[in-house]
């Protein structure tokens, strides 16, 4: 487990950030990377944090996060982001920094938390009713909302209805359907819904 970073009280909120910053840029400790991005998530929970993050470039940080091996990693990071992007400079920068592939691929991660996370930061990403980029709601997400709607865990059922319901339209649904009758390719369920596990 890491130690807390060494910082002066007296540096405040963002001292004690950047001290998480350079402490996950230069652990060479897996447990401790993934404890600070842990931690720097829940700091992305809260708006008074936003500015001092957009500074460090904790955004980018998740960002990147997305494209590692260790699940765990990509799980925090995707929380983080998911906690970041109703805020609009933090939404315009994940879109500006080309992060919607990246949070797509986290759909087909086998945990569940990190789908999970990925939904709901697509759907703050494309707020019903605005224009939005249209790789959200390609057929590929699309289909793959259709077939967690028909998940066992009620929880990744639910969001992708939503999702479904909310953020695609009543065509490029009908389109995903008749794509997937057609089709034996899809993104696997997470490891946490497989039937034999409930």
């Amino acid at each position: 487990m890491a130690q807390k970073p060494k910082v002066d009280p007296h540096v405040g909120r963002l001292g004690y950030l950047q001290a998480l910053v350079t402490e996950f840029q230069e652990t060479q400790s897996q447990d401790a990377k993934e404890q600070v991005l842990a931690n720097l998530a829940n700091f992305a929970y809260d708006p008074s944090n936003y500015e001092y993050l957009r500074q460090l470039q904790v955004l980018d940080l998740f960002l990147d996060s997305l494209s590692e091996e260790n699940e765990t990693l990509v799980e925090f990071a995707i929380g983080g982001l998911c906690n970041l992007c109703p805020d609009r400079a933090n939404k315009e920068h994940i879109l500006q920094a080309g992060g919607v592939p990246l949070i797509i691929n986290c759909l087909s991660s086998p945990n569940e938390e990190t789908v999970l996370s990925a939904i709901t930061t697509l759907m703050h990403l494309s707020p019903p009713g605005h224009s939005f980029p249209p790789e959200l709601t390609a057929a590929p997400v699309v289909q793959c909302m259709l077939r967690f709607s028909l998940s066992a865990s009620a929880r990744l059922r639910n969001l992708a209805q939503i999702f479904l319901e909310d953020f695609c339209s009543p065509r490029q649904v009908a389109e995903a359907r008749s794509r997937q009758a057609h089709s034996a390719l899809g993104i696997p369920l997470p490891r946490s819904m497989a039937p034999w596990q409930r």
